[in-house]
């Protein structure tokens, strides 16, 4: 929703073609902030978020019932006031001769902003060393409660105490929150920035980055910057906190201090050096996550080739391999995560146990009081110095390293600017080319366009042929801006309309996919619809216009998206249209509609230029432009649906026992335990609990001092038993690499099983999810996984044990404590289940809503470009990314209420105790006066943030999605028990009885009552009105379910109509396994007339291919594709439109294929290329799922009521006579091939 117009739904505001984009808030009223009203409420949120919490813990929240987001937190202005800075870095890098940095950006921009939070956190740390002070002055009273107005002073020392709690819980929570939303901010501006620029890619630097690239610096890079804010200062804080500690010890005991600080200092040390191994690791992580999602997108974009072609088990293996690899860098940062919080919990121990050491060598004395503050303000400096401060290191290691790979990212080759939307003085459209010689990569040596000259004006028709790769798209890009010009002028006036030769839509309606943003004018989308050919095949769609387009432009047929796209630059009404072949994905009859209703008469007065195959059409053409061959292969949303409330106990049981069997669970729990009891009841709180036995047995009330040789007597063989069980015990430090380890092995296994499940999910289950809600598993959830649910887990359940440990000892000392521990933890429990029910709602919300446009990518960005939709589809990111900000300050601000109820009960309790010691100071030891305000002062750090943590398992809702793409619905057995004989089929023969075939359950039957076979070895052509249901038989037949899918799919091949290529060299894309020779390579592609084009390049079959093969033309990858279909030499052919962008020559060619190399295959050609046909045995015409026709194409030709014989008449007399006459010669020709052709010897040793 857009912040600065709060209050109305979404899809008011938007341009209509991105409300399906986006999630509908449908007519409710979106409730905008709080703080957004001329009269707001107090600062603190409790005030507004009561009323949220009571309402939530009611029933199920919905996404329109969040507040929407201040204006200074909206995407547009955060991306924009980053972007402005980061231009200005960029500008005084090129004055200065040097590389743009954007840490110096972010810095100048957020610099303010963490000032401000390096007040608070600087007064929350005073106030934290401030509190063992006035602990240490509140026990000297009891040490000495006689003297003069000792308990004036002690009841002081008991208000600052208690006003100090509650300050530093202010300030705690203040800071915390403040640096919170400074993370997202800077989260949300570079995910902006990251967004805008990729719609600014050149073709060459799209060809550098990948969509999974993207994916990744979205979901994962820039989630770093949610955590390095809030342990960014302890960077500063933490030395300049232990300079402060020291100087008060040095006061206070004297020289001996500064051997326990020493230990700090090799502890700090030790850590720094773990940070460097941290960003080391973090680069390496990411690289392979990279080509983890990467290889993912692609499986997911190819999915139906890869299972046309059975390679589900092959990928699997692939991905699984670079989780692997990808594991083992996780896991050594995991390892030393550990260390980093063994480290911790051991250090105040060491540094205590050290510094009395050197005091009993110095024979110091010391009071019991100076031991307390002593004990206190090691533990102080424990938590900033070993466990902040090196998570400081940590994270920011990792934000500088994703702050490196953004830079790069938008440092990426941008599109020259051209603005060809203003008309010149004289007001004329034009488009003038004037010895234009362009490169795709100049590095290459090889120009995609070379000399060429032409101009083109209004009412004037150019029509571009030539072969493939000739170059005819990139005259189109080179129009466009898209290329770089070495020599030539290149001179476009007026506003373009673009049609792509692949056709792109984008999620959303029928008619938004038309509009494009632009307003709904009835009588002219009539005429469009007419136009295009789409007034038929909208009235087949059950929602007519409205029918929601998914991912891949399911359910529409190429040929349906190709009218689309074509009636989206009509309704534009644009000066000049470029058109890339939009002909080619229709049958002869609309075709034919096409270029006489459309580019003919509804473009008549348009500057047009229309690349082509349709040679038919070159004589209603004012100018041909033939190109030749010129080697340009480069040498290089709606919402998601969401459960409600909290995480079952069934996914922790799947996320735990995923990694391993129950019973190490058990074991690691009791080793848990144990060392807990070994380490965190005795050996972590020795120093309180020696020192209030060493007072009652030894030193009794009158003794001021303490004789360090007894203490240390009591200390010392404490510390050296339990060190010597947690070495020679599998506790300590191993407890905490175990479970680091079974998390991340959960995360791993789960990870597989999701791959494997999606693998064997139905195709449908892509058709209805998009690509970006998939990556979004594997990208962010999966992150989740990796890095933070473990070390949540490992806090956790730390925490919790030492809470109990000290909860034992505390009422072990004064029994009657264990009633306001159990009212605390009553209260505790109710908040947590009051603050979960609402939380869990929101953090689903904002799990389902952290989804972005990803598809628009790549496929989408030239036609976005061409119809300078840019800023548009930037509004539609800045809504979505406002919608995922909504449910994250909220759930932001429910976690700051939550700990702050919890704080300021713990605060009371602290505030209790002190007061009420001084009230029962009679029955009271000055030994247990400091050991409870001690562990009570402890407490209230140590409980708040257990149950914080058990909330911040709402993590677990990453694993609860992971899980359930585990069990999604399969498709049927890849084997079954009944295995075919090798050599099976033998022949070829295809047989459809009573077939009825629908896409999904609920979809409409695309095959009706077809009953049909083929001849073995026959060549059938099928043919019919686009959108009737051709592509459909492309896995049907006899019998197959008896048949496992792989033993089915690996007998047959497919050329799919849409070409599909991977990331790779030209051989992994021709031979992605490795099964056959590269001598068979060769002559696959020499067989489809690319073995010279190959050849020709520097690195030959070596040659890297772009993401989608974007550095070949579109009939390039086709006949790509082509080639790989021939090297399984399968029995079965499928050729789904697998020639539709390639000239006519190169098809001839692919005909000779068929009948020669190919002869011993049953052939099945799906095509809309009459000329194709007729060399065919057999044509079958399909219309509306239903067959009209099955005969030789002779006599279809010669019957002039049969559909064939129509259809060809709509090419034209002379063409269709010719048609005829070629017919009749072949079915002569093949009458003598079958009376001569001799017996072929057995299937299984010949092709």
């Amino acid at each position: 929703m857009n912040p600065s117009t709060p209050g109305l739904p979404v899809h008011d505001q938007l341009p209509e073609f991105t409300q399906t984009h986006v999630h509908q808030v449908g007519d409710t009223i979106q409730p905008s902030h709080p703080l957004s009203s001329p009269f707001p409420p107090s600062p603190n949120p409790s005030q507004w978020i009561n009323p949220f919490f009571l309402f939530g813990h009611k029933r199920r929240l919905k996404e329109n019932e969040i507040h929407s987001v201040l204006p200074k937190d909206c995407s547009q202005h955060l991306g924009e006031e980053l972007q402005g800075y980061w231009k200005q870095e960029v500008d005084r890098a090129e004055e200065n001769g040097e590389k743009p940095s954007l840490k110096k950006a972010i810095i100048k921009c957020y610099w303010k902003s963490c000032l401000l939070s390096s007040i608070f956190i600087f007064f929350e740390e005073c106030t934290m060393v401030l509190l063992p002070l006035l602990l240490g002055k509140m026990i000297s009273y009891f040490e000495n409660p006689k003297g003069s107005n000792a308990l004036h002073d002690a009841y002081i020392c008991a208000a600052v105490l208690s006003a100090c709690v509650l300050l530093w819980a202010i300030l705690h929570h203040l800071n915390f929150n403040h640096l919170q939303r400074v993370g997202m901010r800077l989260r949300v501006a570079t995910s902006h920035m990251i967004y805008h620029r990729a719609f600014h890619l050149s073709n060459l630097a799209l060809r550098k980055t990948t969509t999974g690239q993207i994916v990744n610096l979205l979901s994962n890079d820039v989630k770093r910057f949610d955590q390095v804010t809030t342990f960014l200062h302890y960077l500063w804080v933490g030395p300049l906190q232990a300079i402060a500690v020291t100087a008060l010890l040095y006061m206070e005991i004297g020289i001996s201090c500064l051997a326990g600080m020493a230990i700090l200092i090799i502890l700090l040390v030790l850590q720094s050096c773990f940070g460097k191994l941290f960003s080391s690791l973090r680069s390496k992580t990411t690289a392979l996550t990279d080509d983890r999602i990467k290889t993912m997108s692609e499986v997911i974009t190819g999915i139906r080739t890869i299972k046309m072609y059975a390679w589900e088990k092959s990928f699997v293996e692939l991905i699984t391999t670079l989780r692997r690899d990808e594991i083992s860098k996780i896991l050594k940062s995991s390892y030393l995560r550990g260390m980093n919080l063994a480290i911790f919990f051991a250090a105040s121990k060491i540094m205590i146990f050290i510094t009395f050491i050197i005091a009993v060598v110095l024979n110091n004395r010391i009071t019991v009081s100076q031991v307390f503050l002593v004990v206190m303000l090691f533990e102080t400096v424990r938590f900033t110095g070993t466990l902040y401060f090196p998570m400081a290191i940590e994270k920011v290691s990792e934000a500088v390293v994703s702050i490196n790979r953004i830079k790069d990212f938008l440092l990426l080759e941008e599109i020259p600017l051209h603005d060809h939307q203003l008309l010149p003085s004289d007001g004329e459209t034009i488009v003038d080319v004037q010895d234009l010689t362009a490169f795709w990569d100049k590095e290459s040596g090889t120009p995609a366009l070379k000399g060429l000259s032409f101009t083109v004006r209004p009412g004037e028709l150019l029509a571009v042929v030539g072969p493939v790769g000739a170059g005819k798209s990139s005259l189109l890009s080179a129009l466009l801006g898209e290329l770089s010009l070495i020599q030539g002028n290149v001179n476009v006036h007026g506003r373009i309309a673009y049609v792509s030769q692949q056709p792109w839509v984008f999620p959303g309606t029928v008619r938004s996919n038309i509009l494009f943003g632009k307003k709904y004018e009835e009588d002219r989308y009539k005429e469009v619809i007419k136009a295009c050919a789409l007034e038929k095949n909208l009235q087949n769609l059950k929602e007519r216009d409205q029918t929601v387009i998914g991912d891949g432009g399911t359910p529409l047929s190429e040929g349906q998206k190709a009218r689309i796209s074509l009636a989206r630059a009509v309704y534009q009404d644009a000066d000049i249209y470029l058109l890339d072949d939009p002909l080619s994905a229709v049958d002869v009859e609309v075709s034919r509609h096409l270029f006489e209703q459309c580019i003919c008469q509804a473009l008549k007065d348009k500057v047009t230029i229309l690349v082509t195959h349709q040679l038919q059409y070159l004589k209603a053409a004012s100018k041909i432009l033939q190109l030749e061959n010129t080697e340009d292969i480069l040498v290089k949303l709606p919402l998601e649906d969401y459960s409600k409330g909290q995480v079952g106990c069934k996914t922790y049981k799947n996320y735990f026992t995923a990694g391993t069997h129950w019973s190490i669970i058990i074991f690691l729990i009791l080793v848990n335990i144990a060392a807990q009891v070994n380490k965190d009841i005795y050996f972590a709180l020795c120093p309180q609990f020696g020192i209030y036995i060493l007072f009652v047995l030894y030193m009794g009330n009158e003794m001021k001092t303490i004789d360090l040789n007894w203490y240390l007597v009591v200390y010392s063989v404490m510390f050296l038993y339990f060190r010597f069980k947690c070495i020679y015990h599998p506790f300590g430090i191993t407890r905490s690499l175990v479970l680091f380890y079974i998390l991340v092995r959960s995360s791993q296994i789960l990870h597989n099983k999701m791959v494997e499940s999606i693998l064997r999910s139905l195709v449908v289950f892509f058709d209805r999810n998009s690509i970006g809600r998939i990556l979004n598993r594997f990208c962010k959830d999966i992150g989740l996984m990796d890095d933070l649910l473990p070390l949540t887990f490992q806090d956790l359940i730390q925490t919790f044990l030492l809470v109990i440990g000290v909860v034992i000892v505390m009422v072990a000392m004064i029994p009657w404590t264990v009633i306001p521990l159990a009212l605390l933890g009553l209260i505790f429990f109710l908040l947590q289940l009051y603050f979960l029910n609402t939380s869990g709602d929101v953090k689903r919300l904002e799990c389902a809503s952290d989804i972005f446009p990803l598809s628009i990518f790549s496929p989408g960005t030239p036609t976005i470009q061409a119809y300078k939709a840019k800023q548009k589809f930037q509004k539609l990111f800045e809504t979505c990314q406002d919608l995922h900000s909504e449910s994250w300050l909220m759930l932001l601000t429910m976690s700051q209420c939550f700990a702050m109820c919890l704080d300021v009960v713990c605060a009371i309790l602290v505030i209790g105790v002190a007061f009420g010691a001084l009230i029962l100071k009679e029955s009271w030891t000055p030994g247990q006066i400091g050991l409870v305000l001690s562990l009570t002062l402890t407490l209230m750090r140590m409980f708040q943030w257990c149950v914080r943590q058990s909330t911040e398992v709402n993590m677990m809702m990453s694993a609860e999605r992971v899980i359930e793409y585990t069990e999604l619905e399969k498709e049927e057995p890849w084997e079954l028990d009944f295995r075919p004989p090798a050599y099976w089929p033998d022949n070829g023969m295809i047989a459809f009885n009573n077939v009825n075939f629908k896409y999904s359950p609920d979809g409409p039957l695309v095959l009706k009552d077809l009953t049909v076979s083929t001849k073995p070895k026959e060549k059938v052509c099928i043919v019919g009105k686009t959108g009737a249901g051709k592509s459909t038989i492309s896995i049907d037949k006899n019998l197959t379910t008896s048949i496992g899918l792989h033993d089915l799919r690996k007998k047959m091949s497919v050329v799919p109509q849409e070409p599909v290529l991977f990331i790779g060299t030209m051989k992994k894309n021709l031979d992605p396994f490795k099964e056959h020779k590269e001598e068979d390579l060769w002559n696959a592609l020499e067989e489809v007339q690319l073995k010279e084009t190959i050849q020709g390049l520097p690195g030959k079959m070596d040659t890297e291919l772009a993401e989608s093969g974007s550095n070949l033309s579109v009939g390039q990858r086709q006949l790509l594709c082509l080639a790989r279909a021939i090297l399984r030499k399968s029995r079965i052919l499928i050729m789904d439109e697998a020639t539709s962008n390639v000239d006519p020559r190169t098809d001839e060619l692919i005909q000779k294929i068929i009948h020669g190399t190919l002869v011993q295959c049953t052939v099945l050609t799906i095509t809309n290329r009459l000329s194709s046909v007729v060399d065919s045995n057999r044509i079958m015409v399909l219309d509306s799922g239903k067959l009209e026709e099955y005969d030789k194409p002779h006599i279809l030709m010669h019957n002039k009521n049969s559909l064939l014989y129509k259809m060809a008449q709509q090419l034209g007399e002379t063409e269709a006579a010719a048609l005829a006459q070629r017919a009749k010669e072949v079915s002569l020709l093949q009458r003598v091939v079958i009376k001569v052709r001799p017996v072929t010897p057995h299937a299984s040793s010949t092709f």
